[in-house]
């Protein structure tokens, strides 16, 4: 009996040593089991951050590709830009030239008014001085051929005596 108690003894021996170590695995599976937990949360939490990150990724490619876009067209803009003030430019210099041009154009016109006004006076003077003359041509005339008359009636009275 005795190596019974003995055997029973050392039955309960290991038994306590497998409980002790039961007990021992229990806990370390206790800490894995947390640990996994966190894990799995530290997992998702950097899944979600991930996907926040390629959102916020594929928002700022499109705003690159919109800023690029913008970029062209500002150049575009730019480049019309400095195309309509040259064509501006140009287009004052003509307006320039032509303005010049034109008063110069009016001067002429005044110039010539002015000696068409002076001719125009000229010719009514001469107008005026031709029909003087042609009245008094007239008069001569009249008086010339009043003298023939006269000078025919003496010229035939002359015959007659």
């Amino acid at each position: 009996m005795e190596k019974i108690r003995e055997k029973l003894n050392s039955l309960k021996l290991e038994a306590e040593t497998w409980q002790e170590e039961y007990d021992t695995l229990k806990e370390e599976y206790k800490v894995l089991e947390q640990d996994n937990t966190e894990k799995e949360n530290q997992i998702k939490s950097l899944t979600t951050q991930n996907q926040n990150l390629e959102d916020e990724v594929e928002k700022l490619e499109a705003n690159l590709t919109e800023s690029k876009e913008m970029a062209a067209d500002s150049s575009n803009l730019k480049t019309n830009n400095e195309n309509f003030s040259k064509k501006n430019q140009q287009l004052e210099e003509e307006l320039e030239e032509s303005d010049a041009k034109l008063k110069e154009t009016t001067e002429k016109l005044r110039d010539t008014d002015l000696k068409a006004e002076q001719l125009e006076k000229k010719v009514a003077a001469l107008e005026q001085e031709r029909d003087e003359w042609e009245k008094k041509n007239e008069e001569l005339e009249e008086k010339y051929e009043a003298a023939k008359k006269e000078l025919d009636e003496i010229a035939a009275s002359l015959e007659n005596l």
